[in-house]
């Protein structure tokens, strides 16, 4: 993964500001061993840990400027002065040209610092789907910032104190959202969005957001060449002329990018699967079905109960906060397996269900809507009281439908996308310490989801969803898990649909081109009918779970990591012990697929905790 790191507003000498930034870059390069790059100065310094082409600096004048990552300019001219002078470069002259609008000529996958130590100014951005991360923290008159918080809080100025509300976030949504993190007072960019630090002050402005076009209305066969035309586009520039692999679960988004691959690279692609060996999870028959369909270089790699638990402490330990998402698991091994073959970069297909409408809470929560185009005279007066005044209903499995049904629908988006939430199927009360849940909120969760949710620039349902979930399931949880699991492997990772074409594409879909009444993603599979094989447009969603739960029943070893890491969690006074002892004895018995994701989660978190 590497990344970025530095700092203004600390320090005496350039032997001093140098020793601290090289400190600082040591976990940005610990897993891939990447080319430590720095700038310093007299109150300040950069660093970017980064291999080939993903590094970029300049220093002229008291200007430093780093750039990580693999980014473009949009006007040809810029584009070609970048290939003379360098990236950093154009970078620095636009901005004393254009000031912060300069920012949105730029493209790709990147996180970037313009550093001026004569104005005491910094200007940090990342890219516009927050493919890279980037967080920073205030202290005094000074600014430190890191693409990992390992690397923050490494700097004098830093304060590492554990925030109890993002504890508590964590557990709610498996991760901390940005632009929170797990520290006070460190906060992280997010997708699209810059800072300005000037004087002891920060402001955080966007440079791009989505903005959905749903009045168009252009022919089917007219999309379709586009969008195939963006898929030949994309894989071929994140391939960058090297030789690289794809992810392939046997799902649209992995098949597709195998086959393109492919296509643009001249010959058979070579792709990673992970199977598990439980009823339920496998799903490498359709790895193998997409794999002969575009006579791939198939590899296969079956996890094991122990292969999970070597690396629950590797994986806690990658991540610089919690991360509860077990499908890290997985996706490690399948990029391990490709940088066994000597490759430095893999292909994956995130970002295909957030653009295109895969994700099958969008048809749940369309079949919820129907319930509010019903005239509220009828459903008040009628219906609501028919289905739950009827003596002994509760009995009747048709009226017990009716009412959960009508329960949730009545609920307000996008709280009903929360309905199941494990906290609140528990009850906070019956997870959390009264001493811990003095010092939290439990309904931030729920009104970061309002708040980003009012912010979207849509109208139609689909494309609300879809904006949630750009920023909570793919900037908060996919990509990291995707990036840092890559990372812990040695392996650098693209993702071709985020390329920024293609979601300006999405944009502009007509919102019943990507849920068409409950048909998922309903242009995407219409558009490559004739190019995936027919068992894979058809097969259900699936994807890299882990079967952690079936796993923990029989697993001795497993059994013993996840009893140790929650009796140890007992001790932090976060989460009562007596909660604890019944998910581990009762609940998991009841039902160890739905419990055993929160022992997963605890889980990691006492792991993290013991990482640090």
């Amino acid at each position: 993964m590497s990344g970025l790191c530095g700092w203004i507003g600390y320090g005496a000498t350039t032997a001093e500001n140098r020793q601290i930034v090289e400190r600082m870059a040591g976990p940005l390069a610990r897993f891939d061993g990447s080319n430590i790059q720095t700038l310093v100065g007299r109150a300040g310094a950069l660093t970017v840990a980064a291999s080939g082409d993903s590094a970029h600096l300049y220093h002229n004048e008291g200007l430093l400027v780093a750039v990580w990552g693999r980014v473009r300019f949009m006007e040809s001219r810029l584009a070609l002065l970048a290939q003379a002078e360098g990236v950093a470069k154009v970078l620095a002259d636009g901005w004393r040209e254009k000031g912060e609008s300069v920012l949105s000529l730029l493209e790709g996958a990147y996180a970037l610092c313009i550093l001026n130590e004569a104005t005491g100014e910094v200007v940090l951005a990342v890219d516009r789907m927050g493919n890279l991360p980037l967080s920073y923290t205030l202290s005094g008159d000074g600014l430190v910032f890191g693409s990992s918080a390992d690397a923050i809080i490494l700097h004098p100025l830093a304060r590492p104190e554990i925030d109890p509300q993002s504890l508590y976030n964590y557990l709610y949504f498996h991760m901390v959202p940005g632009p929170d993190t797990i520290y006070t007072g460190q906060k992280r960019l997010l997708p699209g969005e810059y800072l300005v630090f000037s004087k002891g002050r920060a402001e955080t402005k966007k440079h791009w957001e989505m903005q959905f076009l749903e009045g168009q209305n252009r022919p089917f066969d007219e999309l379709k060449q586009e969008f195939l035309r963006l898929l030949r586009s994309s894989v071929r520039e994140a391939s960058s002329d090297q030789d690289v692999g794809a992810f392939l679960s046997g799902g649209t988004d992995s098949s597709t990018i195998a086959g393109i691959l492919g296509e643009v690279g001249g010959r058979p692609a070579r792709t990673y699967s992970i199977g598990f060996e439980a009823d339920g999870y496998d799903e490498m028959e359709y790895a193998r079905i997409a794999a002969r369909h575009f006579s791939t270089e198939h590899h296969e790699y079956y996890v094991t109960p122990d292969d999970v638990v070597a690396a629950i402490p590797q994986i806690a330990g990658i991540f610089d906060q919690p991360f509860g998402n077990a499908s890290a698991v997985p996706t490690f091994y399948c990029a391990r397996m490709a940088r066994a073959d000597g490759l430095n970069r893999i292909l994956g297909g995130d970002g295909g269900d957030e653009l295109f409408g895969g994700n099958d809470r969008y048809a749940k929560q369309y079949i919820f809507s129907l319930y509010e185009r019903i005239p509220s005279l009828l459903r008040k007066g009628v219906l609501e009281p028919a289905v739950f005044g009827m003596p002994g209903g509760q009995r009747v499995p048709l009226v017990r439908k009716a009412r959960s049904y009508i329960e949730q629908a009545s609920v307000l988006m996008p709280a009903r996308t929360e309905t199941y939430n494990l906290l609140d199927r528990y009850g906070h009360e019956e997870i959390f310490t009264r001493e811990f849940l003095a010092t939290v909120d439990p309904g931030q969760p729920l009104s970061r989801l309002k708040e980003t949710y009012r912010q979207t620039h849509a109208q139609s349902l689909i494309n609300q969803m879809l904006a949630l979930d750009l920023k909570f399931t793919l900037a908060d949880n996919d990509l990291p898990k995707v990036v840092k699991a890559c990372e812990l492997a040695g392996m650098e990772v693209a993702f071709p649909f985020l390329n920024d074409e293609m979601v300006a594409f999405s944009a502009g879909l007509a919102p019943e081109l990507k849920l068409k009444g409950t048909k998922l993603r309903y242009f995407f599979k219409e558009a490559l009918r004739d190019f995936l094989p027919g068992e894979i447009i058809t097969k259900q969603k699936h994807g890299f779970g882990l079967p952690f739960g079936v796993w923990l029943q029989d697993h001795k070893p497993l059994q013993e990591l996840a009893t140790d890491s929650l009796n140890g969690l007992k001790s932090r006074n976060i989460v009562r012990a007596e909660f604890i002892d019944k998910l581990l004895g009762q609940h998991l018995a009841e039902h160890a697929g739905y419990h055993g994701t929160m022992v997963w989660v605890l889980m990691m978190l006492e792991q993290w905790f013991r990482q640090r």
